[in-house]
């Protein structure tokens, strides 16, 4: 056994999303980015495939795309009622980083493995975000599935899909942490 590393858990079991629409300027550097997807490479990665890459998001290439959402929506007669939230989550945006699940063929490793490994890297943002100080939120919606959204939008290939839309920025705002799972309700031990 390792030497324990108490600050890291303490981190872990204070660790939260916040709402995009409560994420702000200032967001994180070129430096800090790179961190960011230093930290969430560290994954665990059956036959170092690497199943996974980013799209850095700033505010421009937001407001690109929130413009594509919007048109998309319309095309797709989506619930217009709906639409102005999709439309937001791009639209408020300053900053996002999208993981790009990359699939590759393997005999050794299943599909399914590569796309956990992409979800882990999603998680991986999330966290190195937060330790650096910047609340962040995990996200998909109706346009992480959408093809065209994705390829003209995003540039992903046919074989190319959205693991998860990371948004960062400083927390304007807090609100209540959601309850969290209670363990005796979600573990068994089984015993010899």
């Amino acid at each position: 056994m390792s030497d324990p590393h108490p600050a890291p858990i303490e981190f872990l079991l204070q660790r939260r999303s916040y709402p995009a629409r409560a994420l702000t300027t200032p967001v994180p550097d070129r430096a800090q980015i790179e961190t960011i997807l230093t930290v969430a490479s560290r994954v665990p990665d059956h036959g170092k495939l690497e199943p996974w890459r980013f799209v850095v998001l700033g505010r421009p290439a937001l407001q690109r795309l929130a413009l594509l959402v919007a048109e998309r929506a319309e095309a797709l007669n989506t619930d217009p009622e709906k639409r102005p939230k999709s439309v937001a989550q791009y639209a408020n945006a300053d900053l996002a980083i999208v993981v790009v699940a990359a699939l590759k063929a393997s005999p050794k490793v299943p599909a399914s493995e590569q796309l956990y490994s992409a979800g882990a890297v999603c998680m991986g943002v999330l966290n190195a975000a937060t330790a650096l100080g910047f609340g962040a939120n995990w996200l998909s919606g109706w346009p992480s599935y959408d093809r065209e959204f994705l390829s003209r939008g995003l540039g992903l290939g046919p074989d190319e899909t959205m693991a998860g839309i990371i948004h960062i920025g400083m927390v304007a705002e807090t609100g209540p942490d959601r309850p969290r799972p209670d363990l005796t309700r979600l573990t068994t031990w089984m015993a010899e």
